[in-house]
């Protein structure tokens, strides 16, 4: 890469929406790291999450964090978002990067029928799913009845309410990736007839309640940001809107619920969504919603995510060339901030010959 400074101004100019204001428009995305025992982030989770702070993120979006529920997610270092010591781990961690002068949401996650039973923490525990059917159509549990539906709504409005209690920027809900909110989006796994299922705006009610009950938790002032993708984790061409009317019918009544921010999941941010247009999935999501996008995919990678492999660095021009048209509001970035905890600040300083190439072995610590 040249050493001239990138024309990277557009990713630096601070943000100002309607309930959050950041310095600039670089996010770190969520990425479930696995370092939390017992489900309690520790100290070096609340210094990895400051280092980014400290190296100019905009905001973090803490990696997936199991709400209450005993199937929310699959192993037991995956950080719970409920009990006293992981709320009091999470209530460190927002500290530190409060100190570090950085914004922080977490993503409120449960992984509905990706779980296998036998699974940690809770090994006795059944996953659960609006059918009751795998990502493949397997069936491996009876649906959910309505009141374990509602049972489970309280449970995201509880982890709001924790949120902002102690001390979070924001929620993120994870309503992708084929996890427990896209299984009731996605029709090969929502078959109900009840009002949780049908249509495509049928099938969005389950998300819309969640959002609501959040709402009410955390009144008109507290930002909600909701993550969807197309994509499943076993199926990358798989589409929940095949055009943009169906975007549009999918994407309304979540605003309406109380959506804040969409946060638009895509595996290569610069692929056109639809045909006849070049937006991606986010650029579509602001035009049709109104509502700010984060788009995230691949950013300053030459190789897609697909199963963390490696990754080597590349130019950064055609995200700025979309940022400057406004397509999108925020960024972002995964692996590389997963790597590099100075990668924004290397690119603010126009460092990019400096920048690190992703390394699979970075799974294996807390840089």
């Amino acid at each position: 890469m040249s050493k001239t400074k990138l024309s990277t101004d557009s990713l630096f100019k601070p943000f100002n929406s309607e309930n959050i204001k950041l310095s600039n428009r670089t996010v770190m995305a969520p990425m479930t790291r696995g370092f939390s025992p017992d489900g309690v982030p520790g100290k070096d989770v609340a210094a990895y999450y400051r280092r980014r702070a400290e190296n100019g993120v905009g905001l973090i979006v803490t990696e997936g964090t199991g709400i209450n529920h005993p199937s929310s997610v699959s192993g037991a270092s995956i950080p719970l978002f409920h009990g006293e010591n992981s709320l009091n781990g999470w209530a460190e961690v927002v500290k530190e990067v409060h100190n570090a002068g950085g914004k922080i949401v977490p993503q409120l996650w449960h992984v509905g029928l990706t779980r296998k039973q036998g699974e940690l923490p809770n090994e006795e525990a059944l996953p659960v799913g609006p059918s009751g059917l795998s990502l493949s159509g397997k069936k491996i549990t009876e649906p959910m009845t309505e009141e374990e539906i509602v049972a489970m709504v309280e449970a995201y409005a509880q982890a709001a309410a924790d949120a902002k209690r102690i001390g979070f920027d924001g929620i993120e809900i994870h309503g992708a990736h084929g996890y427990l909110i896209d299984q009731f989006f996605w029709e090969n796994t929502n078959k109900r007839t009840d009002r949780y299922g049908g249509d495509l705006v049928g099938r969005t009610q389950f998300a819309v309640e969640i959002i609501e009950a959040c709402r009410r938790e955390v009144g008109p002032d507290f930002p909600i940001i909701f993550r969807f993708s197309q994509w499943k984790m076993n199926d990358f061409k798989a589409k929940l809107a095949k055009s943009q009317d169906e975007l549009e019918q999918f994407l309304q009544p979540l605003v309406e619920a109380g959506v804040n921010i969409f946060h638009c999941s895509t595996r290569r941010f610069w692929e056109p969504e639809f045909e006849g247009s070049d937006l991606n999935l986010a650029g579509w999501t602001k035009k049709l919603s109104g509502k700010p996008v984060i788009s995230v995919g691949s950013v300053g990678l030459n190789g897609e995510f697909t199963s963390f492999s490696g990754a080597e660095t590349t130019s950064l021009d055609s995200l700025i060339e979309k940022l400057d048209n406004e397509e999108f509001d925020l960024v972002a970035i995964g692996r590389s901030l997963l790597m590099d905890p100075e990668w924004v600040k290397k690119v603010q300083d126009g460092r990019a010959d400096y920048l690190l190439p992703f390394n699979k072995e970075a799974l294996q610590k807390l840089y």
